[in-house]
């Protein structure tokens, strides 16, 4: 087994009333490998500007986490089974949703992997779809929510 590890970041900007709300809630993501990314709630779920726009949300990162795992499994089994991939990009969707009174999570999360194929063998559609299946067992950020997760090949 592995570790992985992320460092979350936040400082107290001196002029902030933190007691009344009036604080910043940009932060910063630090990896291992010297990563940083720039982190922010959504601006909707905290208003600007007590929220960054331009910075990752977690529910963003959530679903880019889920959309990066799918494809990496995609591309190891592809190649496994001799195929050629020679671009894959995902613009993956994520729902938030109420659960229960107070509580929402990310209830829904669609893949729509557009892939393009090279080599002299091409797989079949069915052959496809059983990459995606077997992608998404394999996923281990899949397999750590409950988060229902549909795949939308694109052609």
């Amino acid at each position: 087994m592995s570790e992985h590890r992320a460092t979350v970041a936040w400082q107290r900007e001196a002029a902030a009333e933190f007691r009344r709300g009036l604080y910043s809630r940009r932060h910063q993501w630090r990896f291992d490998g010297g990563a940083v990314i720039a982190a922010s709630p959504s601006p909707s779920v905290v208003p600007a500007p007590w929220s960054d726009p331009t910075a990752v949300d977690p529910e963003e990162a959530f679903i880019a986490a889920l959309a990066s795992c799918h494809m990496l499994w995609f591309l190891s089994l592809a190649a496994e089974r001799g195929w050629v991939v020679d671009a894959y990009e995902d613009q993956a969707v994520g729902t938030l949703g109420r659960i229960a009174p107070g509580r929402q999570a990310i209830t829904d999360v669609v893949l729509r992997p557009r892939i393009a194929f090279g080599g002299a063998t091409q797989p079949s559609v069915a052959q496809i779809d059983e990459l995606h299946e077997a992608a998404h067992e394999r996923c281990f950020i899949a397999n750590s929510v409950t988060t229902r997760i549909r795949i939308e090949a694109c052609d």
